[in-house]
């Protein structure tokens, strides 16, 4: 690989971390705005025009709060839950293409920062590391509500994961690569995958959210049961990392969704605009980052809209609907795939 390649790759690293960490903060302000906004009030409104500077101030409250490790816990495995949880979070995007191609002077250069062959399989290689950061905190509190949030998040994990992965098989049949480029290529000279695999779309859909910990699956965190949930001892930016961390996992879930069923960067009809190259490909990403906003708003959205499962019906929907549903998608897909 050349030099210059290198060093794109490098600071197109550094770009979707930074823009990864920009999202989770204002993700923050843009969910206090729409549940104000369902709820008929103002939301935040002091720091800034409009509140825009809360999350800056929320930041600089979780430097400066006091840390507090219990004196009963095990320290070291305390500091290691968060840490996991924001790393696994921070990872799950290096996979994902952001775009198509930038031509710099005469030189061609991919927005992606790693085209892996079994790209959506590391994606969830990392996502089912994200559960050890949750476990390890919970555990490591000497907690009893900790402990049994981060229980009911790892059950709740390994139970939403198993339709997940049968939801991605049947994606994997009609497109025939595990590579998210190549998933993207197939939909650009074709339909996007949410026409051709509605049900697949619509369990992968839910199990995000319960992947997520989001409302009305955020029952590892519920606070009329178990106080905080898994971070209940936690203070600080210890705090700020398992909170981030879920923001960070939020905008992720948003992007492969975008790129797995609506196209990722596919702009309909842009090529026969008679644009430059790059102008195409600038648009594309323009174009994928609306297609994730708006998936991080419908996140948001049915928080405030759905009340919370009670834990029964949480696995009841998980083993009992979405794993048949996700067989049943399979078979059908290579019924399909095999006579038509």
């Amino acid at each position: 690989m050349e030099l210059s390649v290198i060093i794109f790759k490098a600071v197109l690293l550094i770009i979707i971390f930074t823009i990864s960490l920009v999202v989770a903060m204002y993700s923050t302000y843009g969910e206090r705005k729409v549940a104000a906004f369902m709820q008929d009030r103002l939301g935040p409104n002091r720091a800034g025009i409009w509140g825009i500077l809360q999350p800056v101030a929320d930041g600089v409250k979780m430097f400066m709060k006091e840390e507090i490790i219990p004196l009963a816990a095990n320290k070291n495995i305390f500091i290691l839950g968060p840490s996991i949880a924001m790393f696994t979070a921070c990872m799950s995007s290096a996979v994902i293409p952001w775009g198509g191609e930038l031509v710099i002077g005469g030189k061609t250069y991919s927005m992606y920062v790693a085209d892996l062959n079994i790209g959506i399989l590391y994606v969830f290689a990392i996502v089912s590391l994200g559960v050890y950061g949750i476990m390890f905190g919970g555990w490591a509190s000497n907690n009893k509500y900790s402990l049994l949030g981060a229980i009911r998040a790892a059950s709740q994990m390994i139970s939403y994961e198993l339709a997940m992965g049968m939801a991605i098989i049947a994606l994997i049949m009609v497109n025939g690569s595990l590579s998210l480029t190549d998933i993207v290529d197939h939909q650009r000279h074709g339909v996007w995958n949410v026409l051709v695999q509605p049900l697949g779309f619509l369990i992968f859909l839910i199990t995000a959210f319960a992947e997520t910990n989001r409302a009305p699956f955020d029952l590892p965190e519920c606070e009329t049961e178990l106080i905080g949930g898994y971070h209940t001892e936690y203070s600080s930016m210890k705090l700020g990392f398992y909170l981030f961390a879920e923001y960070i996992n939020m905008f992720v879930s948003s992007a492969v969704i975008s790129t797995l069923y609506f196209g990722g960067y596919d702009m309909p009809f842009i090529d026969k605009l008679g644009l430059a190259p790059n102008v195409v490909t600038l648009l594309g990403t323009g174009f994928l980052f609306a297609k994730i906003l708006f998936f991080i708003f419908f996140f948001m959205w049915i928080r405030w809209t759905l009340p919370r499962f009670r834990y029964d019906q949480l696995m009841n929907l998980g083993w009992k609907v979405l794993v048949p549903l996700s067989i049943l998608n399979i078979l059908i897909t290579g019924a399909v795939i095999l006579f038509l």
